[in-house]
């Protein structure tokens, strides 16, 4: 298994240096050699000097954000943003050693065209290499054997994102309790904690996942027996539902401690976020604008009422804003709303039926293919909402939110969000709360982008539409 690791991090080593290369190469060749025929490289030797040391440094950031190692946890859009950084780390330092060593020779269109190229080969080998992997360990190679230590509350919730993120590859072979018995979330509760070392090796374990940390004598049990038999062990933390964006881990000279932050949002990150939502929507109000006229037409006809149906939506922080949608209800439709709430679909403080009586029939068809949300634009423009983020409740099923779901409030709202691409009206309340919250922790503009990629054919399929 070490000689496995070695060769793929070579693998990984040796095909970064080739697309550095490539990537210091090409604008170099393209500046100064416009003819097919290599004769004349002006300038060689400061070219070399210049983009050794940038090239060497470039892969000392790449080591350092850990884009050698084989992390099956790191999303895509996570993996690339490091990869941007190291590249403008690089950047710099590249800048500084020709400001220092004074390169006047030194092309401004190569060192813009080398920086570009940097980012677009890396990055693309990453997604590419990323896709490959995800897609064999879907395919059940390089699976990793986990036991689990526990199956109370916390251990079947770590089951059930193990099977929800089939690309990490683990494989669940069962658990172990010492007070249940029989079968949780359809795996195997095989033994007590006592039959650890005969199971590790009857069932090929790979991993301990330890979901019971409060008891730690057990705990320490588990831990001297993965030493001892070279497996690793894991174990979850044992807060693991605080609402905290990220946890750490330090040392106070041999103790080692969990620090949990709620570090928020960066202000040039919001900023981004914000210029992108402004100039997305405005580009969609004036693209959509002609499609926004034949809806209104087509409402006015189907029945009788305004174009726009306008309610109270709880957005940042919980703050009310007037949210805008085409109507596609009866006039009056929220008086009839208390009348129809027994017959609700989804679980938890939301109201949702699928064949709702108080839909029109072009409403029905509106609400298929999301066309009802296009005028929240409207809102984005306004800075209500974002493009992505979480959806907005309204008054009433904020007040019934229990604290840990106030969270989701920490944001703006958003047009589109994950669990609308997971399945949209399918997914119970307590999974949108999941997906919103993973949002939250994970956001990155890479991962918005996605989002909005994703929704198309999420839109198009028509799941979970009504």
């Amino acid at each position: 298994m070490f000689r496995d690791k070695k060769y793929v991090h070579f693998t990984y080593w040796t095909v970064d240096i080739l697309l550095i290369g490539l990537s210091f190469y090409l604008p170099y060749y393209l500046r100064y050699n416009r003819s097919l025929i290599i004769n004349n490289f002006p300038y060689f030797r400061d070219y070399f000097l210049l983009f050794s040391i940038w090239g060497l440094s470039l892969i000392f950031f790449l080591n350092n954000h850990a884009l050698y190692a084989t992390d099956r946890s790191l999303t895509i859009p996570k993996e690339t943003w490091r990869v941007i950084k190291c590249v403008i780390f690089s950047s710099v330092l590249a800048g500084l050693a020709i400001f220092l060593l004074r390169m006047v020779m030194f092309s401004r269109l190569v060192f813009g065209s080398s920086s570009i190229l940097l980012i677009l080969s890396l990055s693309l080998w990453r997604v590419v290499k990323r896709i490959l992997i995800r897609y064999r360990i879907t395919k059940g190679h390089y699976n990793i054997n986990v036991l689990i230590a526990g199956a109370g509350s916390a251990g079947c919730a770590l089951a059930e994102e193990m099977r929800s993120n089939p690309y990490l590859g683990f494989k669940v072979v069962g658990f172990v309790d010492d007070i249940k018995v029989g079968k949780v979330l359809n795996y195997d509760i095989l033994g007590k904690i006592n039959d650890l070392k005969d199971l590790i090796q009857q069932y090929f374990v790979d991993e301990i996942y330890v979901t019971i940390p409060s008891e730690r004598k057990r705990v320490s049990e588990i831990l001297t027996l993965g030493v001892k038999m070279k497996k690793t062990v894991r174990v979850v933390a044992d807060s693991f539902t605080f609402p905290f964006t990220q946890m750490k881990l330090n040392y106070i000279g041999l103790i080692p401690l969990i620090r949990y932050i709620d570090g928020g949002e960066h202000g040039t990150e919001m900023f981004i976020k914000r210029f992108s939502d402004v100039l997305g929507a405005g580009v969609g109000l004036i693209l959509f604008a002609p499609i926004f006229a034949f809806i209104a037409f087509l409402i006015k006809l189907d029945s009788p009422g305004p174009i726009f149906y306008i309610s109270k939506r709880c957005g940042k922080k919980g703050r009310l804003f007037d949210f805008y949608k085409f109507r596609s209800m009866v006039m009056n439709a929220d008086g009839h709303k208390e009348a129809l709430r027994s017959k609700s679909e989804v679980k938890g403080p939301v109201f949702k039926i699928k064949n709702d009586p108080r839909i029109t029939g072009f409403g029905r068809l509106l609400r298929r293919y999301s066309l009802d949300e296009l005028p929240q634009l409207i809102n984005v423009v306004k800075g209500d909402m974002s493009l992505v983020g979480t959806r907005p409740p309204t008054p009433d099923e904020m007040a019934k939110y229990d604290i840990w779901q106030r969270r989701r409030l920490d944001i703006k709202p958003g047009i589109t969000c994950l669990w609308q691409i997971r399945g949209r009206s399918e997914l119970g309340f307590y999974k949108w709360m999941k997906w919103d919250l993973w949002y939250i922790d994970n956001w990155s503009f890479g991962l918005d982008l996605l989002i909005l990629l994703w929704t198309i054919p999420a839109v198009l399929k028509k799941k979970g539409a009504y």
